[in-house]
């Protein structure tokens, strides 16, 4: 089974809430949410591609040393195996911004499971509770 590494974030605000972003329509799991991200090019490190997704997806720059991993993920699909690291961020420059049509949203992270989220990301929200409340 092909293995695929993927990095996410999870952006905290100054209100303490996270960002999430609807799956656009036409993707696999389309309509639901997820912290935002994306896969790694051959060759490069997660923050390295975090830092490059942040920018496309959302029009932010952040910084290696503003991301500090927080937990994983690691889900079989029936095609493939998911390895998500989860890293959170408090700092970056820029206004957060859709920059490829996708819908975001700043959430509580004890309200993460009132959206419909990919089985792979569910992992991710009591870690965030327990950080967060």
């Amino acid at each position: 089974m092909k293995l695929l590494l993927v990095v996410a974030a999870a952006l905290v605000d100054a209100d303490n809430r996270v960002l999430i972003a609807q799956r656009p329509e036409g993707k696999q799991l389309a309509g639901l949410w997820e912290f935002p991200g994306g896969k790694l090019d051959p060759g490069e490190r997660p923050e390295d591609a975090l830092i490059r997704e942040l920018r496309e997806e959302l029009g932010i720059e952040v910084k290696s040393a503003c991301l500090a991993p927080l937990t994983f993920a690691s889900h079989a699909y029936e095609d493939f195996h998911l390895l998500m690291p989860l890293y959170i961020c408090r700092r970056w420059e820029g206004l957060v911004r859709s920059r490829e049509g996708q819908a975001l949203k700043w959430v509580r992270a004890r309200d993460l499971r009132n959206w419909p989220m990919p089985p792979a990301d569910e992992p991710l929200i009591p870690p965030l509770v327990d950080l967060l409340g």
